[in-house]
């Protein structure tokens, strides 16, 4: 009798389990590109104020990066565009838009690895500063941008 008392339990802690494992799955399902949307958006309006304020820690490698434009045109231009692509990304009907830039922008934000390995490695090809996690972190923007326009075809 107790065999079959821990059997109904156990089958009904399962049962439990998947109809909980299933409400969170779905609720994630339906949060997880509204707020992918948004943390990109927020990362790109930030970053771009920031640059815009002329108080961006990114300023610096900005302008070391891009040497051959002056910073003080360059720095904030960039920070125009990220706001714009924040901005587009924020509003449906211009995320076609916010992705492209995005994605044009995008290979502009490894240059660093290239121009200036000493800024963005301790040891290469391995050890990255806190600057070239900075720069590396951008695939992780890359990934979801591919995810939020794989969307721009739904209505």
């Amino acid at each position: 009798m107790d065999r079959i008392n821990n059997t109904t339990v156990v089958d009904s802690w399962g049962e439990g389990f998947e109809r909980a494992d299933s409400k969170i799955a779905t609720t994630m399902e339906e949060l997880g590109l509204p707020v992918l949307r948004l943390a990109i958006a927020v990362v790109f309006v930030w970053f771009g104020a920031l640059k815009l304020l002329g108080v961006s820690p990114a300023g610096e490698l900005v302008a070391e990066t891009v040497y051959w434009v002056p910073p003080e045109l360059f720095v904030p231009v960039l920070g125009v565009w990220e706001v714009a692509i924040g901005l587009c990304l924020l509003y449906r009907p211009l995320l076609r838009l916010g992705i492209l830039l995005l994605f044009l922008q995008m290979p502009g934000t490894f240059l660093p690895l290239v121009i200036l390995p000493e800024v963005t490695f301790e040891t290469f090809p391995h050890a990255l500063t806190v600057e070239g996690q900075y720069i590396v972190k951008n695939l992780v923007i890359i990934g979801a941008a591919l995810v939020v326009g794989g969307t721009v075809r739904d209505d």
